[in-house]
């Protein structure tokens, strides 16, 4: 019996109410048993925030702002609902539903998200040893190191590139923002707490140290180097910002908001969670979090796209497949791969079509893993998982946006799949694809090469536009029969006939199916491509036992990357029962959908129109231009020819060119004109001629009526110096303050590539890149936050991101990143710093001790450091307690070293 409260309520609405709640009652009893519901909605409202806020309050609701960049998606919060429930929610408040100013509702139910680490074997003793020679998968530099083939991570920082100004932002469970590695590239406005809803990313602690991954994560990415603590990130430089959101509910809204967060700012979000990798999942994002995908690529990066980043899952050992996770099997991210340090494959790795690339991570319990900063100030050498490998490619991609700041999304995949390589990886479906390209289930195509990544990007020419092309099955129900195989064709043309969807060379292809099932686990589906590549979509699983089937879910394939999509396409389905069913009960397919994304030319020959960052190189000046900054040998102008007047008198009569002046010709065309009515352009050597306005590159000298050259690199100009230009020749830009052309703008302006021009920074920027507020370097009194100026604060202050001033420290802070006294960077005079946090005195079982530190003071012009020596006090541990931190193990002393370190013998 349902007691409903319904006072005030006409017999009209009484009815209405009445019908949808008896409605929503057999929705609910529809829904899975393990369905949680929250007392969170998402909205769609058309009118604005100030509706959203007016109907919010007319139902009781509370509204909590718009969803990410989704434009009218707006969070709703109901306080007097209960906050986790196996119902959805009844009461007066779901007559929203019902509003005419409601476009979309839902309330929000809680997803499971695991983070992708493998579980470790707890009778493996790990030891913690923080020093650059254990960073084997960086270099390979050892004796002992069985590492036969790197990552070239050490190459790309040879060649000048270790991430400075790419921003990356880690969604998990927070990051330890005061972490002694990770407080200097720490980035306040790349990060957030959605579970929290606070600008303070730090995780929960607890006894077991469950929210460790995120800063794991960090580590790798941004690690600070040269500080003496623990690692070195593979973006040393970069800046790393932690989006806390899978330390509570999950829901569409929390992922949307964590996908879509300030996508101008942010460059890439590395993700390494999912859908339980049990191997009978089948899920992926919802349809918020879908459109902030689609949002990120469209608009982030200032139209660029943001670059997602995910890790494939760890589902290997109950026989998952990633293509059942709709992240990593989504065109819009880049899923990544582990191997072994031998080239193997981990037993946790799972198979899949939609894998781009690969890193080193660990493997068997002999194998090595992954060092990188821990909780409570730690480092670890024990992270494992494809974990480790979404992170690694974050900091590589971040190396290569440092290389070419143009490059798209789009650009980022090519690039991985032109210079990731197989090298040494074992796997025994490696295969040549009909483009050339080595690929495979396992390793994508091969090995992540942070030097060929970089070299390739900095003479990088963006890919054409990309198109997409759909073609629908015939709607006609077929049976999948068991020990059989389903073979379905779909004759494609790319869509030629339309421009706008014609895709000829092949990015991702996905096939959207609709399948009925007594037992979705038993089936395996393959898709052949007109050139005979074979794609595996999805294989069986063990612990599938849902008949559920597949309800237009999308399988991802990259292993027809840069083939021909023209032909015939073949989806093949089998169904080997693994254990009795009723055999009268069969499969049937009743639709299929072949969805084809690349593009009408040619990615790598199109040579129509230059991507913005060619057009910055000056060796894109055509051979036919003069040569610019090689000094050129100027024409010889000699002064007019004036044929003698006798002379003139004996040549025979005939019609001149109308540009011929009043001393006739001794020819009909305007290169025999003896004289010129406008201008003559060339010299007695090359032949002259004369015309009526000068070309590009020439001003009109107008007493002489000659048309003389501009300097080298001017397009127009009113005389021959280098300041009289009024605009460039391709690849120069106009800088108006000297009226001159220069192939890269000084400092306090940047380059517009569609202008052409030099464009002054804000006053705030010393140096800027593509945007006048987007600065690489600041004014005096302003220091860089990521590629923001905001006020230099003094000692004892932070820069308050909410107030937009600087705030004091705590009273024990010398400096800081928050006002907390767990957010000192820095004691003050006559603290000390226990653990992690600046004590007076040292507590009962600690005694002082010294440590010098190398502190980097970074100036306002990028790569202008300053190191110093400073000298801290410190509460080290004495028996039985702790050195910084880190247990001590029975019978063992700490000892002060000459270098201020204490540690254990």
């Amino acid at each position: 019996m349902i007691n409903f409260n319904c006072v005030g309520l006409s017999a009209k609405n009484m009815h209405l109410f009445v019908v949808f709640m008896l409605s929503t009652f057999v929705v609910c009893e529809t829904l899975s048993s393990r369905s949680v519901f929250t007392n969170h909605w998402a909205v769609r409202i058309i009118g604005g925030p100030k509706e959203a806020d007016k109907l919010a309050s007319k139902y009781g609701f509370t509204n909590l702002g718009q969803i990410g960049g989704l434009e009218d998606h707006y969070h709703f919060h109901h306080s007097r609902v209960v906050r986790r429930s196996t119902f959805a929610a009844r009461g007066a408040h779901s007559f929203i539903h019902m509003d005419p100013k409601v476009g979309w509702i839902q309330q929000q139910i809680v997803k499971s998200r695991v983070k992708r680490y493998a579980r470790s074997d707890p009778d493996f003793i790990y030891f913690n040893d923080p020093k650059w020679s254990k960073l084997w998968y960086i270099h390979s530099g050892d004796k002992t190191s069985q590492c036969r083939s790197e990552m070239n991570i050490l190459a790309a920082w040879q060649r000048g590139y270790t991430g400075r100004n790419v921003v990356v932002t880690i969604l998990d469970d927070g990051i330890e923002r005061n972490h002694p590695d990770l407080a200097q590239n720490y980035d306040q406005l790349a990060s957030y707490d959605f579970n929290g809803n606070d600008h303070d990313p730090t995780p929960r602690y607890d006894s077991s140290n469950e929210n460790k991954h995120g800063t794991r994560c960090a580590g790798e990415v941004a690690a600070v180097a040269n500080n003496s603590h623990c690692v070195v990130g593979i973006a040393y430089n970069a800046r790393i910002g932690g989006i806390r959101m899978l330390d509570g509910d999950v829901t569409d809204v929390v992922e949307a908001k964590s996908l879509g967060i300030r996508p101008d700012y942010i460059d890439i979000y590395s993700a390494s969670w999912g859908p339980d990798d049990d191997g009978k999942t089948v899920d992926g994002p919802g349809p918020l979090a879908k459109q902030a995908f689609e949002v990120g690529i469209k608009k982030g990066r200032k139209g660029l796209g943001s670059i997602f980043v995910w890790a494939s899952g760890n589902g290997g050992r109950q026989g998952d497949h990633c293509s059942c996770d709709g992240y990593t099997n989504s065109i819009y991210t880049i899923s990544v791969s582990s191997s072994t340090e031998n080239g193997n494959k981990p037993w946790y790795l799972e198979v899949c079509s939609s894998t781009l690339a690969t890193t080193y991570s660990s493997g068997e319990f002999y194998d090595r893993k992954i060092v990188t900063t821990d909780l409570r100030q730690r480092c670890t050498d024990g992270h494992t998982g494809t974990s480790v490998s979404a992170p690694m490619v974050a900091g590589v991609i971040a190396l290569t946006l440092e290389a070419n700041r143009l490059i798209t999304w789009r650009d980022v995949q090519h690039l991985l799949v032109k210079t990731s390589r197989p090298v040494h990886l074992q796997a025994n479906d490696w295969k040549t694809n009909a483009a050339g390209h080595k690929v495979s289930h396992l390793f994508g195509f091969g090995l992540v090469d942070a030097e060929a990544m970089v070299i390739e990007a900095k003479k990088w020419r963006s890919v054409p536009p990309h198109h997409t092309c759909t073609k629908i099955s015939d709607c006609k129900t077929t049976y999948i029969r068991p020990e059989q195989t389903l073979n379905a064709t779909i004759s494609s043309t790319g869509c030629s006939e339309q421009p706008e969807h014609h895709v000829a060379f092949l990015e991702h292809v996905v096939v959207r199916v609709f399948i009925d099932h007594p037992r979705r686990g038993d089936l395996e589906i393959s898709l052949v491509s007109p050139a005979g590549t074979r794609s595996q979509l999805l294989l069986k699983r063990l612990f599938d036992n849902s008949n559920e089937g597949f309800k237009n879910w999308e399988f991802m394939t990259v292993h027809c990357w840069g083939e021909r999509a023209e032909g015939t396409w073949t989806l093949e389905i089998s169904d080997s029962p693994s254990q009795l069913r009723n055999p009268e009960v069969l499969g049937k397919m009743k639709e299929w959908t072949l969805i084809l994304y690349g593009t009408a030319e040619h990615p790598y020959q199109s040579h129509g129109s230059h991507s913005r960052s060619h057009m910055l190189e000056v060796s894109s000046v055509q051979s036919t231009e003069p040569t610019l900054g090689i000094p050129q040998p100027e024409e010889q102008e000699e002064e007019e020819y004036n044929a003698p007047s006798s002379m003139a008198a004996l040549l025979p009569v005939w019609p001149c060119h109308r540009e011929c002046g009043d001393q006739g010709c001794d020819g009909p065309h305007a290169e025999h004109c003896l004289n010129c009515v406008n201008f003559s352009l060339g010299s007695l050597k090359s032949g002259r001629t004369c015309i009526s306005h000068c070309p590009l590159g020439y001003f009109e000298d107008v007493e002489a009526r000659r048309c003389r050259r501009c300097h080298r690199g001017c397009e127009r100009c009113v005389g021959h110096s280098p300041h009289n230009c009024r605009s460039c020749r391709r690849g120069l830009f106009f800088y108006a303050l000297e009226s001159s052309c220069v192939a890269a703008c000084p400092s306090g302006y940047f380059p517009d590539d569609a202008q052409r021009h030099c464009l002054q920074c804000h006053e705030k920027c010393r140096h800027c890149l593509h945007e006048s507020d987007r600065c690489t370097a600041c004014s005096e009194g302003f220091s860089l936050a990521g590629m923001t100026c905001v006020p230099e604060c003094v000692n004892g202050t932070f820069f308050n991101l909410e107030e937009m001033k600087c705030s004091p420290c705590h009273m024990s802070c010398s400096t800081c990143t928050g006002p907390g006294m767990k957010e000192c960077i820095h004691c003050a005079q006559d603290f000390l710093l226990q653990e992690w946090r600046c004590v007076r005195k040292c507590a009962a079982g600690y005694y002082e001790c010294e440590k010098t530190d190398h502190k980097i003071e970074v100036k306002s012009d990028p790569g202008e450091e300053r190191r110093a020596l400073v000298k801290t006090m410190f509460c080290c541990g004495s028996d039985k307690r702790s050195v910084q931190g880190a247990p001590v193990p029975q019978g063992h002393e700490p000892r002060v070293f000459a270098d201020g370190n204490a540690k254990l013998v």
